[in-house]
């Protein structure tokens, strides 16, 4: 069983060879794939075009487009519910205290402020390695602590760029 959140509501969702079941009840359906990411259906005589827009499947939200309308989704499997059942929703979440330089390389630029909060994805720094520049993101939200790095200064690898608090 999945649970899918879209908005406000909360629907579960479960699916054999033989048939889908939409909050317990049979959810009749014909599901084909157009291509990579996008689907046709039909349902009650009705046609819909759907799209995965963005997938995140480490944390397990979706935006999916269905017919040009936009649907953010968030899913819980099995083992989810499981851990939420069991107190412990959050055990799967890893706190990252601190991004490191993925290579040696040359800070050319810091985006990012001490004391800014920072969401994961958010740029934070540029740094050039073999001729090439790499945006350095947050790897996760958190507000940062202190920057270690300098504007025109040198990084070797595993070196620490940036705490968070």
């Amino acid at each position: 069983m999945i649970k899918v959140k879209a908005k406000n509501q909360e629907f579960s969702l479960e699916s054999s060879a033989d048939e889908t079941l939409l909050n317990g009840k049979k959810f009749d359906w014909d599901f084909s794939k157009i291509s990579e990411g996008k689907f046709h259906i039909i349902r009650n005589h009705k046609s819909y075009r759907a799209e995965l827009v963005e997938a995140d499947y480490e944390a397990k939200t979706f935006k999916i487009k269905v017919n040009e309308q936009i649907f953010d989704l968030e899913a819980k499997d099995r083992f989810d519910l499981l851990l939420e059942k069991m107190g412990m929703a959050n055990a799967t979440v890893q706190k990252i205290n601190e991004l490191k330089a993925p290579m040696p390389g040359l800070v050319l630029q810091i985006i990012a402020k001490q004391g800014e909060e920072v969401k994961k994805g958010d740029k934070l720094l540029i740094l050039e390695a073999m001729k090439m520049e790499n945006i350095l993101k947050s790897p996760s939200d958190g507000i940062i602590k202190s920057i270690k790095a300098e504007e025109g200064k040198n990084v070797e690898k595993n070196q620490v760029l940036v705490i968070f608090e």
